[in-house]
């Protein structure tokens, strides 16, 4: 594998440069298991999800631990596939529970097919992620990225629960981002280093990596849906409110709201009951006491952990550009 990567590209293109061959490898693994002789429906519906042009971020995360861990196996192919797996099957469930209508730009699969479909070719991913990880041998990978599964439904069934609900606190909303985001992120790379058998104090630093890392990207993405860049987050602004989803920004309005204001949630978040202008009186609320602000500094302290954990791992390019990544995740919102 080449060493020489493109220092001016974004660090997510830089890592997938760096990685290229192994990248390669994984999306043949992927494309393979994703086949169905007997269902046709299958490859369709994961196509059009693993061909929209995600980053594959996770997987990436994955692969690079490994690589900075010293790994010179295969086995990482396999347990980046998995991630992938895991992660767009997460997705097709969330798209059906969300009656979502977009996704990275483009129809979603609920939409164009069924929500019937999205359920069933997502349960046929989590299969097939399972019969990926036990191919390595390892019980410890298995351990690992089961209860990364377990943890991702979890926190969306919080997630259904504390909807809607003003009583909705940060800590609530911080376990709902660590379930639905977080977990994958920190078993992706967490697992990498148990590929590569170091030590266990590395291992930490990677689970400690990918956590901060997907809660800093999950609380950014949350604030970019009251003031990003549709075409480059692939949502319509204000999505989060429509769909009367509590996220920081609210969370944090909601706390220092006033009467009238308490009212105005109640009415557009408990109820549902939404009208013309509604969005952009709570951009006002949201303005009014500071909430965009207060959410970057929580998003910006999660990018620094994230960075802070890789001081354990070995010196490396790699290493490096997951420091960037780090930085990237949150640079979308400075």
């Amino acid at each position: 594998m080449s060493l020489d990567t493109d220092s001016s590209g974004k660090p997510h293109e830089r890592l997938a440069d760096f990685l290229r061959d192994d990248l390669a490898a994984v999306d043949r693994l992927i494309r393979e298991r994703m086949a169905s002789e007997h269902a046709p429906r299958i490859p369709e519906v994961t196509a059009h999800l693993v061909d929209a042009g995600g980053k594959r971020v996770r997987p990436m995360l994955t692969l690079a631990a490994a690589r900075l861990c010293g790994y010179e196996g295969d086995n990482h192919h396999k347990l980046a596939a998995t991630v992938e797996f895991i992660h767009t099957a997460t997705l097709l469930h969330d798209d059906v529970v969300d009656e979502s209508g977009q996704r990275r730009g483009r129809p979603t699969a609920n939409l164009l097919w069924d929500n019937k479909s999205s359920v069933l070719v997502g349960d046929y991913l989590f299969a097939r992620s399972f019969q990926l990880m036990t191919a390595t041998g390892s019980l410890k990978v298995l351990d690992i990225l089961a209860d990364a599964a377990a943890t991702i439904a979890e926190g969306e069934v919080l997630q259904l629960t504390a909807a809607a609900n003003l009583a909705t606190t940060e800590d609530i909303y911080l376990k709902v981002v660590r379930g639905k985001t977080a977990a994958l992120f920190a078993a992706a790379a967490e697992v990498g280093g148990v590929i590569a058998d170091v030590d266990e104090a590395k291992i930490e630093a990677l689970r400690t990596y990918g956590d901060a890392l997907g809660i800093a990207f999950q609380i950014a993405d949350d604030l970019l849906d009251y003031g990003g860049d549709t075409t480059a987050t692939g949502k319509n602004l204000g999505d989060d409110f429509r769909e009367r989803k509590l996220t920081l920004p609210v969370i944090k309005a909601v706390a220092k709201a006033d009467e009238d204001e308490r009212t105005f949630w109640q009415r557009t978040i408990e109820k549902g009951d939404q009208r013309e202008g509604d969005l952009d009186q709570a951009l006002s609320l949201i303005a009014k006491h500071g909430t965009m602000d207060e959410t970057r500094s929580h998003a910006l302290g999660w990018s620094s952990k994230a960075k802070d954990a890789l001081e354990v791992l070995p010196g490396h390019e790699l290493r490096e550009m997951l420091s960037d990544l780090a930085d990237y995740v949150v640079a979308r919102i400075s």
